[in-house]
């Protein structure tokens, strides 16, 4: 299978404007050049020695990605940066609100103020 195919074809029919694949970091240039020779923004993230997380998608979208992520692992996000990331990722809005919930169950919820 071409490296990147799947996620270049979801992205350039606008099904996606941010797209997620995991793949080995053996492939690396070749992904590079995929990418670059289509003009595509993307963000390569080192997972461990044998793989990476490659995103691609639209600029706005890859900027901020890198500012949320740019220093740390995906599982080392913060609960908000993680529901952030789902959501551009065009993840299922109830299932990254449940997951949100989930992982700030045993936080103090602030208190409302009604004007």
């Amino acid at each position: 299978m071409e490296v990147l195919a799947h996620p270049i074809y979801e992205y350039n029919k606008g099904l996606r404007n941010l797209v997620l694949h995991t793949m080995s970091s053996a492939d690396r240039e070749k992904a590079e050049r995929k990418l670059k020779s289509n003009h595509i923004k993307y963000y390569i993230q080192e997972v461990s020695a044998k793989k990476i997380n490659v995103f691609i998608g639209a600029d706005v979208c890859v900027e901020v990605l890198m500012r949320i992520v740019a220093d740390k692992s995906l599982n080392e996000l913060t609960p908000a940066e993680d529901f952030i990331l789902g959501t551009l990722l065009g993840y299922d809005k109830k299932q990254q609100c449940s997951r949100l919930l989930k992982k700030l169950q045993n936080e103090e919820l602030p208190k409302m103020r009604i004007a």
